[in-house]
């Protein structure tokens, strides 16, 4: 059955979502239809509509959200219909080269670097007004009902609260695997985390839990520094108030400089930066913010040849489908905390509202 519901559709760049009735066609074979309760905003989201990050139009935006199974397609053995799932905007097909290696986890199978907008057969289940409207990383959630391939959906623990874990759905994942997966951070380091939104504060708290002895939050707005100490930061600063590249600040209050930096917002000029402010030898800086599109950087490679690392890092490094389901359960053994990254729940009528929150750093 086709399903007519609401969705939040994006017509064109810089213009407002608007909420219109969707149709969204059954699940083909190995397919999925899942009814969202949660969704998250996530910068990545926004990057779409300033086109910092291409994707066609219309679209239906939303990657970080938890939901319940309503149907699935022919050969789906995973999940059934009932089953509380996230969906995964990094897909895990099993089969890929990186899905085969210990080393990796980004599937061959994911939208992101393609943006096609399409399921994988190449087609859509979205229809708005007569017209093909495209997916958003395979996920979609910005919309009451929406289908994704099996290989793009993750069964949680049935008693999880789904407007809580879905940040596991992008933020929180990406935000503490970067500390526990990509850098691998050890006790007693220090750590630099450049920009605190839901994913740097996430960085925070696995840069914590890895038990790093000191965490050097950096942010313009001086109003996310009291819920980063919240969280685990041992010191807080803001490049306003120094008249000196924040790298130096940076180098001068650790000495040599930092054993693991994080670049969490997506800027080019904080990504030299955080490579900077790392120790020349064996420092460690790890881009966790999308880089604006069709932008270029320039960087002294001695920064590299005395041994610094440079690493990217896409959903904390997770392989989605494996860990997905571990992180629920270890917040629901208090491993970590969410709510904290939670500052506000709008209906989702209001997620214009949302975005404006978003923007002005609220």
């Amino acid at each position: 059955q086709v399903i007519k519901c609401k969705a939040a559709v994006l017509w064109e760049a810089n213009k407002p979502f608007s909420i219109e009735e969707v149709e969204v066609a059954p699940p083909k074979e190995h397919e999925v239809r899942i009814k969202i309760m949660a969704t998250g905003i996530c910068r990545s989201d926004d990057h779409v509509v300033t086109g910092a990050l291409v994707m066609p139009f219309p679209i239906i935006l939303g990657h970080e959200a938890a939901g319940v199974v309503e149907s699935v397609g022919q050969g789906v053995t995973s999940v059934k219909p009932g089953d509380k799932v996230i969906p995964l905007f990094v897909p895990q097909c099993g089969e890929c080269k990186s899905c085969l290696s210990t080393k990796g986890n980004l599937c061959s199978k994911t939208d992101l670097g393609t943006s096609a907008g399409l399921m994988p057969d190449g087609t859509t289940r979205f229809t708005c007004k007569g017209k093909a409207v495209h997916h958003f990383l395979g996920t979609s959630t910005f919309t009451e009902y929406t289908v994704v391939h099996e290989s793009a959906v993750a069964k949680i623990d049935s008693a999880a609260p789904l407007e809580k874990v879905c940040l596991i759905g992008c933020g929180f994942s990406t935000g503490y695997g970067a500390a526990l997966q990509t850098a691998k951070v050890e006790p007693g380091s220090t750590c630099a985390v450049f920009g605190l939104g839901g994913v740097g504060l996430s960085v925070v708290i696995g840069c914590k839990v890895a038990g790093a002895s000191r965490i050097i939050a950096v942010d313009i707005n001086s109003d996310k520094f009291a819920k980063a100490k919240e969280l685990g930061a041992t010191d807080c600063i803001n490049p306003k108030d120094f008249n000196k590249p924040i790298h130096e600040v940076l180098m001068e209050m650790t000495g040599q400089g930092v054993d693991y930096s994080f670049e969490v917002i997506g800027r080019t000029d904080t990504m030299t930066a955080a490579l900077a402010c790392c120790q020349f030898n064996y420092g460690v800086s790890v881009i966790v913010g999308v880089p604006p599109a069709a932008q270029k950087i320039t960087f002294d490679p001695m920064l590299l040849f005395t041994g610094r690392s440079w690493k990217g890092s896409v959903f904390g490094g997770w392989k989605s489908k494996d860990a997905v389901p571990t992180l629920v359960a270890d917040y629901m053994k208090k491993k970590f905390v969410l709510d904290p990254l939670i500052t506000h729940t709008l209906p989702w009528t209001k997620i214009n509202e949302g975005f404006d929150l978003l923007r002005t750093g609220k």
